[in-house]
């Protein structure tokens, strides 16, 4: 089975690698750089909005470069206060081959309102780079590794955030829903 994912982000291939793995025999996941065309630091619905662009944008360079692939997935990461407090969230989409499509999310952590603006004027990696005096984070741990002293990392919640997305196509027909993603 081939995966294509939006990304050459290390972390965010091997949590799709791993989510497919639950399910699926001979996964391999091809990484390719996507665009998101939205924010560096997407802000709310427009977290969403990335994954969803990048996944039609790869579906697009697969076209155009006659590369097969039976799902074409993306995570996007995004800061919002959806719930009353301002969380991180990963938001997946998945889309298979004939077009229908998966959205899952990960588990949210808090960030502290002092670094918001920060946050959502650049992204979440300076500020975890300057609190704990580490470099490129995203590509390993993440802040997360370190906020929870290793207990989930990020790979685990864009793997999460995919086993999420992948229930409408482990079920059958169970949990299907007509979804149709629009960049509005």
């Amino acid at each position: 089975m081939k995966v294509l994912i939006g990304t050459k982000n290390p972390g965010k291939i091997e949590g799709a690698k791993k989510a497919f793995e639950n399910y699926f025999q001979d996964v391999e996941v091809v990484g390719v750089k996507a665009e998101s065309n939205v924010n560096d630091q997407p802000v709310g619905k427009e977290t969403l909005l990335g994954a969803t662009n990048r996944v039609d944008n790869l579906m697009k360079y697969a076209k155009e470069n006659n590369i097969d692939a039976d799902y074409f997935v993306a995570i996007e990461s995004g800061i919002n206060n959806d719930l009353g407090f301002w969380a991180i969230t990963n938001v997946a989409v998945i889309k298979n081959s004939k077009g229908e499509v998966g959205i899952g999310a990960s588990e949210s952590f808090p960030v502290p309102k002092k670094y918001v603006d920060t946050i959502i004027k650049d992204t979440l990696a300076p500020i975890m780079d300057m609190l704990f005096e580490k470099s490129d984070l995203r590509s390993s741990t993440g802040g997360i590794g370190l906020l929870t002293h290793d207990i989930l990392t990020r790979i685990d919640l864009n793997t999460h955030a995919f086993v999420m997305a992948l229930t409408p196509f482990i079920n059958n027909n169970l949990w299907k829903d007509e979804i149709e993603l629009t960049n509005n």
